[in-house]
């Protein structure tokens, strides 16, 4: 089983995907320093991808520094000093693209698509948007 939420996607790899996954699971606290990270087989089988693709993505997350191998333990969470301003805002890329391409399609322009997000954020924050009509 997966330690943090992940829904895959189609047209974007999908290592790509679970290591954005991982990396938005520790800034959100879903996973915590010291967690137990599955291994390649677990990773495999519980995604239903190849082991050839699960061992891409723990390579690429310790590479990166969210994993570390602990001998008689298998990989942990390691969490860094904290991810930088230009990291958080780049796991937000994906979502960004797959939006306005969504608008794109429905034939909605940048304007209108700003406006959605004003009124989304509002509705979050428990207020009406000031923008709204």
């Amino acid at each position: 089983m997966l330690p943090f939420s992940l829904q895959i996607r189609d047209g974007e790899p999908v290592s790509d995907q679970v290591v954005r996954g991982a990396q938005r699971a520790l800034l959100t606290g879903e996973l915590t320093e010291g967690d137990l990270f599955p291994s390649v087989r677990q990773l495999a089988q519980s995604l239903r991808i190849s082991p050839t693709t699960a061992h891409k993505v723990i390579q690429q997350l310790k590479d990166g520094g969210l994993l570390v191998s602990r001998p008689g333990v298998g990989m942990v969470v390691r969490s860094a000093d904290g991810p930088s301003s230009g990291n958080r805002r780049k796991l937000l890329d994906a979502s960004c693209q797959r939006l306005l391409s969504e608008a794109r399609d429905l034939g909605l322009g940048t304007e209108e698509v700003i406006q959605a997000l004003r009124e989304s954020a509002a509705s979050l924050d428990g207020k009406a948007s000031p923008d709204a009509d």
